[in-house]
């Protein structure tokens, strides 16, 4: 398997267990929540458990820049409320120095919601967050845990590597960051605001952007949609795929995950998706469903099989 293909995937028993987790499927490329995503304390890393995440990745054939650390669910760092502002940014330094312990490169974010304040308050809340965790989260850097895992290994990331990951949304009610000139906009001013300017990237979820209206289904859709990212954004800004198929209609503003083929875009879009260059270059992580239609492994499969067919074919 060339292409960098995975999950999302599991560290119940320890964050180690990712790595373990990861291969059981057949992935080469992986994403975690790094902490419980439901609730807003998160335990502290165990220096062991850090250890043992190292020691497996390095001996296992997935490269670190193909591993994504996902946001929890609460934080709404696009909040107009001062206190769940305070608290999703904290939580968005604690995830990113968590990034950094662990040498796991990129952290990926939902933008969150404006309430009642509008886009344009929303964006700014967003990007007061982003650039505080990135001016903030390198503080912890002389911890007793990083200078011993320093000693240990020269994979172990710099603070200043963790790279924040915008996820477009899928359009409800509220949210910012679903159509690509808002998020080129959004990327422009964290770039141009930030002491770090090569600390941001995009996360294109398919399924989010078919339920924001950008079609998915032919070569042709998907072209036109690559074209207007380019324009919009930049592909050299894209640093990862959320591939999923969507239950809903296009352009329905609703986010549900369906298994690769067997929603909305279909399985000739996926072929098609997966055969372009750009995406063919990019890791690729999927959030699809587990039930008794499919599993994490039976979708790999389809997606590996969909692969195959594009072989010795030209985009």
């Amino acid at each position: 398997m060339s292409s960098k293909i995975g999950f999302h995937v599991s560290i119940s028993g320890g964050i180690s267990n990712s790595v373990d987790n990861a291969l059981k499927i057949g992935c080469n490329a992986f994403q975690i929540f790094s902490r419980n995503p439901r609730g807003w304390t998160a335990k502290p890393l165990q220096d062991q458990d850090v250890e043992n995440f190292g020691k497996k990745l390095n001996e296992s054939k997935i490269d670190r820049d193909s591993i994504f650390v996902h946001m929890p669910y609460l934080p709404n760092l696009s909040s107009p409320n001062s206190e769940l502002h305070k608290k999703s940014t904290n939580t968005l330094i604690e995830e990113m120095r968590r990034c950094s312990t662990l040498g796991i490169p990129y952290v990926i974010l939902h933008l969150g919601k404006h309430g009642e304040k509008g886009k344009e308050h929303g964006i700014n809340q967003l990007q007061k967050a982003c650039n505080s965790a990135t001016k903030n989260y390198p503080q912890s850097s002389s911890s007793a845990l990083i200078t011993k895992m320093s000693k240990k290994s020269n994979r172990i990331r710099d603070y200043k590597s963790v790279m924040i990951i915008l996820e477009n949304s899928a359009g409800g009610k509220n949210s910012i960051g679903s159509k690509f000139d808002e998020l080129g906009l959004i990327l422009d001013k964290l770039k141009s605001s930030s002491s770090r300017s090569n600390s941001f990237g995009i996360c294109l979820d398919t399924c989010h952007a078919f339920a924001a209206g950008y079609d998915l289904r032919t070569k042709e859709d998907i072209n036109e949609t690559l074209d207007e990212f380019r324009s919009k954004i930049g592909l050299n800004n894209l640093k990862v795929i959320h591939l999923n198929d969507s239950k809903e209609d296009l352009n329905s503003n609703r986010d549900r995950h369906e298994h690769i083929g067997l929603g909305k875009i279909g399985k000739n879009g996926f072929r098609d998706l997966l055969r372009h260059n750009v995406v063919r270059k990019l890791p690729i992580i999927m959030e699809t469903p587990i039930d008794s239609r499919r599993d994490d492994p039976d979708n790999l499969k389809v997606v590996l099989d969909l692969l195959d067919n594009t072989k010795g074919r030209k985009k």
